[in-house]
């Protein structure tokens, strides 16, 4: 089969497109042949080596050469030994490892819901996962304010349309060409750069905050929710420095899946698909995924869908 892989960290040009061997379902596992995987920034900083040099995160170290994506939907084609509920030729989506490939194992996993394509599919799992999970961390409640920096990426879009269904006001960041985009899950958005704090506090009190992007601004968030332990990043991972957790660790992958399936079948839930690429394009989908300015999702189609 086909599959990316790196066997040096660095950065996108590591990543080669490989013949592999096919992967196999162990117990309590699943196979897919997969039809489209998510790209997450995770992917790149697993590839840069940032894991392997940094261990305030829990990630384990990297053995090379190793493959690329945790994310993926596609059809069922092994059940592991202990599995129930699932069967070969579901659809499904879900959290694995090397999901940049033709066939991927699957750790955690649910039905697709109905009208979900497999390219829309393959952009939930991690990050449903890590949008509940932080929301649930940083400790904000019906009534209160959240504010999102680094809002319109998947996870940004995610957390919006969480926070906005418990009764959160939320407040995002975004860069010019997205307030609109923002607006449209319900925040109330400002662009960044200089004078950003001021423009946030225009827009209300905030309760609690949450760094999506790492652009440098835990001191502001600190200042504006007015308590380290209000605020809650994905992306720095110095924030420990300001007394800021810094949140890398999932949480329950098959819970939120499936309340990710729940979500979006209510139509409560919906992340758009920015953009999508081939296996053979994996280096520029992690040079973009690195630029930011993400609106929503980016994918790699595998066999379509």
């Amino acid at each position: 089969m086909k599959k990316v892989s790196f066997a040096e960290f660095g950065g996108p040009d590591v990543l080669q497109l490989v013949d592999a061997d096919e992967p196999h379902a162990g117990p309590g596992r699943i196979r897919i042949a997969v039809r489209a995987a998510g790209v997450n920034p995770v992917d790149w900083r697993i590839r840069e080596g940032q894991f392997q040099k940094d261990r305030r995160t829990a990630h384990d170290p990297i053995e090379l050469p190793a493959g690329v994506g945790l994310d993926a939907a596609g059809v069922v084609d092994e059940v592991g030994e202990g599995v129930e509920g699932v069967e070969i030729g579901d659809r499904v989506f879900g959290e694995g490892s090397s999901t940049y490939a033709e066939f991927a194992v699957l750790s955690a996993w649910a039905r697709m819901p109905e009208g979900l394509t497999f390219q829309e599919a393959a952009g939930y799992p991690s990050v449903v996962e890590t949008a509940l999970r932080i929301i649930r961390e940083v400790g904000v409640r019906s009534g209160q304010t959240l504010l999102v920096s680094g809002a319109s990426g998947g996870v940004g879009s995610a957390v919006l349309q969480i926070a906005r269904a418990r009764g959160i006001t939320v407040i995002g960041t975004a860069g010019a060409a997205n307030q609109d985009y923002l607006r449209g899950l319900g925040a109330l958005a400002t662009t960044y750069g200089e004078g950003w704090v001021e423009r946030v506090r225009r827009l209300g009190q905030v309760d609690a905050a949450l760094d999506l992007a790492g652009s440098g601004v835990i001191r502001e968030l600190v200042e504006l929710t007015g308590d380290p332990l209000k605020v809650i990043s994905i992306a720095d991972l110095d924030a420990p420095k300001l007394g800021v957790r810094f949140s890398g660790v999932a949480g329950s992958v098959p819970e939120a899946l499936a309340e990710a399936a729940d979500l979006i079948s209510r139509g409560e839930l919906h992340i758009p698909v920015e953009q999508s690429y081939t296996l053979a394009e994996a280096a520029a989908a992690h040079t973009d995924s690195q630029a930011g300015h993400t609106r929503g999702r980016r994918v790699m189609v595998v066999r379509g869908g």
